[in-house]
């Protein structure tokens, strides 16, 4: 079931084209819906497969950034179609991990395409990772894969991630941030182009920078621990989008990802995988 009040138009479009039983799309997105990472961006070879292994390191290396382990109780926020719970699943036992999306359409696939092997336990539920419904001091690890900018308000997320973790627990993300300063340019164009990012990957802030993760830890009584910064590693993603939405005819998604691109590449705006602990 849709739910109106959320606008995310490249699930719209995946979706559609795994109704279609788009062979690529589901090769590419049908596990993970996130960026890749590649140890060496030079070999990359542009392959679906090439592509859906990258997405695969991505999603291990944000959770090892989070200090990941048997028997832990895990919370991951944004699980989309629930490629990183998948992922632990498959990597550690004794797990209790909770997959958590405020589109149930997702969760639904999600339910479908993951089950609990290694002795884990596992749950997905549909809610606001800004109002976690969940108890004070509940999960050893909260992740959140490439979304954080789609929710309603970081600050938020951070209040919401320190209250249900155990002292000691650890929160581990990857996002994008800007370089500092490039933040005044970037506004002022992000006055134009809103209207097609909007209508491409619904709502998106990346008005963050590096230094204003560090602030908002320490207001929310979270110690920064890693800060990792694999722009380059995650590059070879990039053409390969852009190719897929070429061949779907889709302009205007082709011409925000070449846009996006082109900001990485410059070093305007930064992919960084970042983990904080309870202080």
């Amino acid at each position: 079931m849709v739910n109106p009040n959320i606008n995310l138009p490249y699930f719209d479009l995946l979706f559609e084209e795994f109704g279609k039983q788009n062979p690529e799309a589901l090769a590419a997105f049908g596990r993970h819906v996130h960026w890749g990472y590649w140890d060496y961006p030079a070999a990359a070879d542009g392959s679906i497969a090439d592509f859906a292994k990258a997405a695969e390191r991505l999603s291990r290396r944000v959770c090892d950034a989070g200090n990941l382990g048997n028997g832990k109780r895990i919370l991951d926020c944004g699980c989309g179609f629930g490629g990183t719970i998948a992922s632990l699943n498959e990597r550690f036992s004794d797990l209790e991990l909770v997959g958590l999306n405020i589109d149930e359409r997702q969760l639904e696939r999600a339910r479908k395409q993951v089950q609990p092997q290694n002795n884990n336990q596992i749950e997905f539920v549909q809610g606001n990772a800004c109002e976690l419904p969940f108890e004070d001091n509940s999960f050893d690890v909260v992740t959140a894969v490439e979304c954080i900018f789609h929710f309603p308000s970081r600050e938020q997320f951070f209040r919401e991630v320190r209250r249900v973790l155990k002292p000691g627990g650890q929160l581990a993300i990857s996002d994008f941030v800007q370089a500092e300063p490039f933040m005044p340019v970037l506004k002022f164009i992000g006055k134009f182009i809103s209207y097609d990012v909007g209508s491409t990957y619904g709502k998106v802030d990346n008005n963050i920078t590096l230094n204003e993760y560090r602030k908002l830890a320490k207001s929310t009584q979270l110690l920064s621990k890693i800060e990792d910064d694999i722009t380059v590693n995650t590059l070879p993603t990039y053409p390969l989008v852009r190719r897929m939405l070429h061949q779907g005819k889709l302009k205007q998604y082709e011409n925000v990802t070449l846009g996006a691109e082109w900001l990485s590449r410059l070093g305007i705006v930064r992919y960084v995988i970042l983990s904080f602990q309870v202080s």
